[in-house]
């Protein structure tokens, strides 16, 4: 039987791609935000398009901010862009 691969949906672009395509940013518990790149932090997470269109969508639409159920300041947005790229 052939191994199933998970499907995420990028929080910008709304489509469903495989978990392994997406890059995941998570809530830690202690409330940090960062960008998970094992994919196994501990923590909810949020998944995006490795590009720059899709994160400023996610932006744009609070995206991020929603799937993480907490507010997102300004200068985190900026270290997470700046991680992306």
């Amino acid at each position: 039987m052939a191994k199933q691969i998970p499907v995420r949906q990028c929080v910008g672009c709304r489509e469903m791609k495989q978990k392994n395509e997406l890059v995941r940013v998570i809530r830690t518990p202690e409330q940090e935000i960062c960008l998970d790149t094992t994919g196994k932090k501990n923590g909810r997470g949020a998944y995006i398009c490795p590009n720059v269109d899709c994160f400023n969508k996610a932006v744009k639409t609070k995206g991020i901010s929603r799937a993480l159920k907490m507010e997102i300041p300004e200068k985190i947005y900026a270290k997470i862009s700046e991680e992306l790229m």
